[in-house]
């Protein structure tokens, strides 16, 4: 068996582990000290003991961590970022197509949604969603300078991406997932504006490789990305590994009826 096989044959076993204790876990730590659970949805605790780059509620055995402020919107725009992440790999890893409806969740100043509003053409359309009104505000400004008409704003909430249901080709979220507050909620209304068959894209920081210079909060792990999806209706396609820090992980929006049956988020074999 090859090392690379071996390692994801290991990651599901885990996975499944943690689904199947994941009741028992969470009734013990009703009775932990420090620990609440979140009496509107049992699926959050909060910790007194946690990381100062968290914010003390905890979803699936991770953190939350702090958001980015807008005031924090000049560091999506640093000239590093074209090496650090490679954003035209990664576009070209999304196979956009001309005439595509697209949510940028997290858009910030618009670094991505600018860039894939040439390739969509203006047939299509990127809804750059983001729960700060400034960001979306220096979005606006960027898109007037860049002449682009074909991106639209979105003031979303922090559980819910206010998308119109059913009419999302491919929604992508980069560096993004980790910090939302409500991440449950806000995927039952992801997945509710994707289409069938459309497309989700987690960008995240690899926790897999310590040498990643980002804060542990700040990553994820692929497992932990596939345990946190396993409750929608949603099917692992692939994970792509072509960029240096950060790795792509693509999910399908499942029928109504295949949401009933066995999860299929275990990684397959390549």
């Amino acid at each position: 068996m090859s090392r690379k096989l071996l390692l994801l044959t290991l990651a599901t076993m885990l996975f499944a582990l943690g689904k199947e204790s994941s009741a028992l876990g969470q009734a013990a730590l009703t009775k932990a000290k420090g620990i609440r659970v979140d009496p509107n949805n049992p699926r959050y605790t909060y910790r007194l003991q946690h990381s100062r780059d968290g914010i003390g509620k905890f979803y699936m055995g991770r953190e939350i961590a702090h958001v980015m402020g807008h005031l924090g919107a000049g560091w999506l725009e640093r000239s590093s970022r074209e090496v650090e992440e490679r954003p035209q790999t990664l576009i070209k890893a999304l196979k956009l197509k001309a005439g595509y409806k697209v949510a940028d969740i997290g858009v910030g100043t618009g670094y991505f949604a600018r860039r894939i509003s040439r390739i969509i053409g203006p047939n299509g359309t990127v809804y750059g969603v983001d729960i700060q009104q400034e960001m979306l505000d220096l979005l606006e400004r960027n898109l007037k300078n860049a002449g682009i008409k074909n991106v639209q704003g979105v003031l979303g909430t922090i559980s819910n991406p206010n998308l119109p249901a059913n009419s999302i080709d491919l929604a992508f979220m980069v560096d993004v997932y980790h910090e939302f507050s409500h991440p449950y909620e806000m995927m039952q209304n992801i997945c509710n504006a994707l289409k069938i068959g459309g497309r989700l894209a987690f960008i995240e920081y690899r926790m897999e490789d310590p040498k990643v210079p980002i804060k542990l909060l700040h990553k994820m792990s692929q497992l932990q990305v596939l345990k946190e999806a396993s409750p929608h209706p949603l099917e692992w396609v692939e994970t792509i590994s072509v960029l240096p820090r950060q790795h792509i992980i693509i999910f399908k929006k499942t029928a109504p009826q295949s949401a009933a049956k066995a999860n299929t988020n275990e990684p397959r074999n390549p």
